[in-house]
Parts: structure tokens; sequence; C-alpha cells
């Protein structure tokens, strides 16, 4: 099996690279945590490049791109920690794209491809902790129009999205909805994430909804699955740094007149985090790999691939402040806030527990080990 990038690729992965070491140093990301965890021009700046229509159609001014292509994106964009909800515009994008009405395509996906709008899933709720099937918001149908009631959390930059694709229940089955932010009965509380993004608890009450689809479940387990890869792909790129950090530290701080990366049992401990990085790349190749393949196979290369980067993530993290001593845990530098990113990223889609929990419940009498 050929692993090697396409020089397509390598040229992407080599434009985020530089956008990503000139426009969002840490710096920048600094003041825009304080300003409130999301910066239109950043997000414009991405969308100029053409990054937000990755994942949609030329027809419709997007790049037309794939997973593999949306891979090497987020490994980049994870170096910097770039919080502005991409990967939430290329899930919504895809829905759109494989569910939505052509009048409802045209409606949106131009305006997402130029970053004219922001389009993000709104599913999570209070009561599901991780079970995305558990779903409160009901949807009420009147004639040909549609409205939707409900509440949905930690939504990424809710009250600066222009709509939000919400899934509610209508007979008992789970439908999927596109909701404008300017319906009526709709309200927004922003808050930061402690990783300094943005977050909002959005409350619909009867607002005005589009229908996407009835099938609700197959939609929103494939934007699941897309989240789960591309945060995959995110953490390699935050480890990543995570460990070029470390290791700069420990080539320039010293004791006893020598740099402590001369002392044999810290080295033991950098060539720990390097193999877990390495474990959690093939895993996050997988997830990449797996999200076109049926709903079943997929879901569970995602519980695999998402268990195993929780446990690179938590180890690299912990192990970089630990190499540290008391630097790593300082609001000025930048370990601390890699650390906290990459705590969160094993919290979001599902932690390390839960994913371990959604491989056992997959696995057969034989465990696919014997026919």
């Amino acid at each position: 099996m050929d692993f090697d990038f396409s020089s397509e690729q390598e040229q992407l992965r080599d434009a985020v690279n530089k956008w990503v070491e000139k426009a969002y140093t840490f710096e920048r990301r600094t003041s825009i945590v304080r300003e409130g965890g999301f910066s239109p021009e950043v997000y414009q700046e991405l969308s100029d490049l053409g990054f937000a229509g990755l994942y949609i159609a030329s027809e419709h001014g997007g790049m037309d791109m794939g997973p593999v292509e949306g891979m090497v994106t987020m490994e980049e964009l994870g170096r910097g920690l770039v919080m502005e909800p991409l990967v939430h515009t290329w899930i919504a994008s895809a829905l759109l794209q494989h569910f939505a009405t052509p009048a409802l395509q045209k409606n949106w996906l131009p305006r997402m491809a130029t970053g004219e709008a922001l389009v993000v899933l709104a599913h999570q709720e209070r009561a599901s902790r991780y079970q995305w099937q558990v779903c409160q918001a009901q949807a009420i149908q009147t004639g040909q129009e549609w409205s939707v009631t409900g509440h949905k959390s930690v939504v990424p930059a809710g009250d600066k999205a222009q709509a939000f694709l919400v899934p509610a229940m209508h007979q008992q089955q789970m439908a999927l909805f596109c909701v404008s932010a300017n319906a009526k009965g709709l309200q927004c509380r922003a808050y930061l994430a402690q990783d300094g993004s943005r977050m909002a608890e959005v409350e619909f009450k009867n607002a005005s909804a589009s229908l996407i689809t009835t099938d609700g479940a197959t939609a929103l387990s494939l934007a699941v699955d897309m989240g789960i890869a591309s945060m995959c792909a995110q953490a390699i790129g935050a480890m990543e740094k995570t460990l070029a950090l470390t290791v700069e530290y420990m080539n320039t701080r010293k004791q006893f007149g020598v740099a402590i990366a001369s002392f044999q049992a810290l080295r033991h401990r950098v060539a720990d985090m390097k193999m877990q990085l390495e474990l959690g790349r093939s895993m996050s190749y997988y997830a990449t790999l797996k999200l076109q393949v049926p709903e079943i196979e997929r879901r569970r290369a995602m519980a695999r691939a998402k268990y195993q980067l929780c446990q690179s993530m938590r180890y690299v993290g912990q192990q970089a402040v630990q190499l540290h001593g008391g630097i790593g845990v300082t609001d000025e530098y930048m370990v601390s806030h890699y650390f906290k990113a990459l705590t969160q990223m094993e919290m979001m889609w599902g932690d390390g527990l839960y994913q371990l929990g959604q491989v056992s419940d997959a696995m057969q009498d034989t465990a696919g080990v014997f026919a």
C-alpha cells in the first residue's frame, strides 16, 4: 500500500504550513483568545486560500478535494492550534452535498466556499454525553413549513455562525435541519472553552428550519466520523509541535553545567513521546482512509483511531509538561496551551473510555482474529 502523498497534497501542506508560520503566530493566537476566541479575519484568510471550500464541489466554487487533503490541512493547522472551526465548515458542506436539495445547496455552498457564511453542526445535548444518537430536540411540521425546538451545547463559534445544522426528532425518527442564525426564536450564549476557542449554548424555540433529510441518523453518523478523523489529524500536528518544543527546551536548559538532553532517562522519555506520536499518526491515517467505507466498518475504525489518539495525546501532553517543569504550566509559555488543547481534544467526539467501550461492543466472539 502506498502511503506517499501526491505532489498536489504536498503543495497543499506547504501552503498551509507557510500560512500558519507567518500569519498565525502564538502572539496573534493569544490576542484572539483575549478578544473572544474567534477571529472573522482569520476565518476569511483561510477562506481566501480556498480551505473553507476544500470539500465543496467546483460547481459551487469549492476545491472539490477529499479526506486525505483534509487530513493534510488539519495536521498543519494543528501545529499552530488554529481555533477557527474549519472542520465544521467541511462537515456542513459534506452533509449539504450528500443530503440536501439542490436549492438548499445553491443557497449555502457558494457562500460557504468564499467564507461569507459560516455553517456549523449543533448536535450535542446535555443528556447525550458522547452518544450522538440521544436527541431530545423536537421538530414540528406545519404544512410545508418546519420548526425546531431544543437546546444544543458546545457549538463552535455559535454566536458567529450564519446557520446551524441541527438534528431533531420527528415522529420518533431523527431528521436533520438547517436553521438560519437570524431565525426567530433562536438565542445564543457564547463562552470560551478550555483551549481558548469560542463555544456557545444555542436555544431553539419554534425556530423556522429547512429540512435537509429525514434520515438524520445516517447524516449525523457521517458528521461525527468526519469530526473524529479531522481531530485525529489535528492532534498529530499539535503533538509534533509539542514534541519539537520539548526537544528544543531540553537542548537549551542546563543542569550541572550540561544540557538536560544529555540525561539518558530523559532521552528515553522523549523516545516514548515519539513512539506515541507515530502510533497516533498511523491511526490517523487509518481513520482518514476509512471515511469512505460502509458505515458499520467506518464507525468501528473511528472508535479504534480515537482511542489510540486519546492515549497518545495524554502521554505526549503530560510528558511535555513534566520535562519542562514549572514553566510548562505557565500561560506565557506555548507548551501549556498545547497541553490544554490536547486535553480538550481528548474529551471531544468521545473520550478514551467511551471509545474503548465502542471498540469492545463491536468485537465478535473471535475478536476478528480467527475465521
